[in-house]
């Protein structure tokens, strides 16, 4: 059965990646569903599904009580129960899901790879992370996060140095961050998809400017080396430049730098360059599934280079779906694979793609990437729910 499985057409072999990724894996931890008791599939009286070990981590030593990750609501460990059409689906495809994995684990590390060297954060001290940024006068590590306070910082050694934000209804509050960045005088900006509105505030925390009104869904947010700052509208498929006087806390201008977009998420500024890197999601066709595409544009908005899903499936043996994307110092073009688990360098716009990939193994669901001055890779895994530091292996 798992040679026919694997000879199959390629709708069929989509239609079993489209239900791994959406109906076979915890959306808490993101490892998939198993029959074995730690990842076994439970319902909460909610209708929810997680692994059973999320189950054990969210519920109280003592009175058992959680809450749903989802929709909040509270119940009991005791009251949840196996999700049986989960373990049937499994059985059904388990075959055709076995080789995925270790295909992908065999794959060689590219010559001049990058080495995980420091991990921190984890359950519990961050929560289905988000948003990656660094302050580039101090060097610290902003995330942001669905814990209680939104918004962390941590030290250059991994621990938390302070932390804001809020979860709560207020305009000061933040209700769901999607993305922060850090500008050049280390104000923190947050695209908060709760309200639709960008938010800005001083590094200790204090709110200096609420942008409403203006946003269908602000998602992607990226400093330019002019301290401006560049957001992309999902919804409306369009990129935004605010001009903003942070210390008074004063939205100075508002230009739109593109329209027309396919549900722009993702973006990245180069500082050598200056060029405007931005990941879309296009909505997929019938029943296949959505694929991505990065676009850079220059400075002037000029469309400078394109990739597609389907064009970088010419050059790399499986799928690939980009979730996050930056530059490096040499200005080349890096981006996330959540199919693959891998972080990929598809090179300069103008030769693209010439991919390479840089990290093979060791990640679970890379949401944000971030080179450091001293050219360290911060990678941020959603499942892991940590902060990965990569170094590059010369040797």
């Amino acid at each position: 059965m798992g040679t026919e499985a694997s000879g199959s057409g390629p709708a069929l072999q989509e239609l079993v990646r489209e239900a791994e990724i959406s109906l076979l894996e915890c959306k808490v931890c993101f490892e998939r569903f198993g029959h074995r008791q730690q990842r076994r599939p439970r319902n909460l009286p909610c209708g929810h599904v997680v692994c059973l070990a999320c189950v054990a981590a969210l519920a109280h030593p003592r009175t058992l009580a959680l809450e749903c990750p989802f929709c909040r609501r509270a119940c009991r460990g005791c009251d949840t129960s196996d999700c049986l059409p989960v373990l049937h689906l499994l059985e059904l495809l388990g075959s055709a899901l076995r080789p995925a994995p270790a295909a992908h684990r065999a794959a060689p590390s590219a010559p001049g790879a990058f080495t995980c060297h420091h991990v921190f954060g984890g359950w519990g001290t961050l929560v289905n992370p988000t948003g990656l940024a660094l302050c580039p006068k101090t060097g610290r590590v902003v995330v942001a996060h669905d814990g209680r306070r939104r918004v962390k910082i941590f030290d250059s050694g991994g621990g938390c140095a302070h932390q804001f934000g809020e979860k709560g209804e207020g305009a000061q509050d933040i209700r769901y961050p999607l993305d922060v960045t850090v500008t050049n005088d280390c104000h923190v900006v947050v695209t908060d998809a709760g309200d639709r509105s960008i938010k800005v505030f001083d590094f200790f925390g204090q709110v200096k400017l609420v942008i409403g009104g203006q946003f269908s869904l602000p998602w992607g947010v990226e400093t330019t080396p002019q301290n401006g700052v560049v957001v992309t509208d999902a919804e409306a498929g369009s990129l935004y430049l605010l001009e903003v006087d942070f210390p008074e806390g004063v939205l100075r201008r508002t230009e739109k730098l593109q329209v027309h977009l396919s549900n722009p998420r993702g973006v990245a500024v180069s500082w050598l360059t200056g060029a405007i890197a931005v990941l879309e999601h296009p909505p997929g066709l019938g029943t296949g599934a959505c694929g991505t595409t990065v676009k850079v544009f220059s400075p002037s908005m000029q469309l400078v280079g394109q990739v597609d899903t389907f064009g970088l499936s010419l050059f790399f043996p499986s799928r690939i779906t980009a979730s996050a994307v930056t530059f490096d110092h040499q200005g080349n073009v890096i981006v996330a694979d959540t199919s693959s688990q891998a972080v990929l360098c598809l090179g300069k716009p103008e030769e693209f793609p010439v991919l390479k990939p840089m990290i093979t193994h060791g990640l679970s669901h890379p949401v944000a990437l971030t080179f450091t001055k001293e050219n360290s890779l911060l990678v941020l895994d959603s499942a892991a729910h940590s902060i990965k530091v990569y170094k590059a292996d010369w040797g």
